[in-house]
């Protein structure tokens, strides 16, 4: 178990202080580091309030699956950030150790636990102390014995090689500044007869600064997106074989979003260039 154990009261986040016009000043993500640090603080404070009436940036873009029907399913944990429902397509049995990374507040953790049944072993990966809390108040309530969460970054998991029968993820890569490590460490903690489903977003076409810098959808995973054909390359390098895309959606950003920063003539012509977000559902095996 994580030695995290006090429960953070939640706080409403109303003020001045805890809002911004919704966009992110470039010069804050000039390194991986910062990038880390811009996600970590929105998310904790995602955690902290499980609301907002703040607006752009804290009303976020969400585009997450209906989870209410899944065995295993945990109000408490659904903080409405996926792009996917990766356990759909992930094969997990019972018995199974399953890895998530970017865990949250639990919601998929819940959902793989009823798969893998009280043989099986789930483990939840946050670098937020605050959804650390969060996932730890929601398993408190549980009584479950074989779900563990772990402080720590996708790009150097806390975890032995050899560990997982199954990774998952739902949407998270896109907020991880190198994927390319982050796929290898996928690669490292399975177990020579594992694989991994994640659901992430890709793009097709590309995506203007104006729109990738705002804050809604850096939080909402947009702007971290990268090339569909390169999301797929990158995971082929990390030494994964039978890479298939099991599902892809449209995930189209909100006009809204897009009006806030492009005129209607700049709108127009990015929608002829054959630009779109897409959601994917991909599976790959070491």
């Amino acid at each position: 178990m994580s030695t995290v154990t006090k429960e953070k009261e939640a706080t409403s986040c109303c003020e001045p202080t805890c809002c911004s016009d919704g966009t992110i000043d470039m010069n804050e993500l000039a390194s991986p580091d910062k990038i880390k640090e811009v996600v970590k603080d929105k998310y904790s404070k995602i955690a902290e309030t499980s609301s907002s009436c703040c607006g752009s940036e804290e009303d976020l873009y969400k585009m997450n699956d209906n989870y209410e029907q899944l065995k295993g399913y945990n109000k408490d944990a659904d903080l409405q950030l996926g792009c996917g429902v990766p356990t759909e397509f992930a094969g997990i049995n019972e018995g199974d150790v399953v890895v998530d990374l970017g865990s949250g507040a639990g919601n998929d953790v819940f959902v793989s636990r009823a798969l893998v049944g009280g043989p099986g072993r789930v483990i939840g990966i946050d670098f937020s102390e605050q959804m650390m809390l969060k996932a730890l108040k929601n398993l408190s309530k549980t009584g479950y014995k074989n779900i563990d969460f772990k402080l720590g970054e996708i790009e150097d998991l806390p975890l032995q090689e050899n560990t997982a029968d199954v990774v998952i993820s739902n949407c998270v890569l896109n907020l991880v500044p190198d994927k390319i490590k982050a796929f290898n460490e996928i690669q490292r903690v399975l177990k020579d007869d594992g694989h991994f489903c994640v659901s992430d977003i890709v793009v097709e076409g590309e995506m203007p600064e104006e729109i990738r810098k705002d804050a809604s959808l850096y939080v909402g995973c947009i702007s971290g997106a990268i090339q569909k054909e390169e999301y797929i390359k990158i995971i082929k390098e990390a030494g994964f074989k039978n890479v298939e895309i099991k599902r892809t959606k449209p995930n189209n950003i909100p006009d809204d979003i897009i009006d806030k920063h492009l005129n209607v003539d700049e709108k127009k012509k990015l929608y002829e260039s054959g630009f779109a977000v897409q959601s994917i559902t991909v599976v790959g095996y070491k």
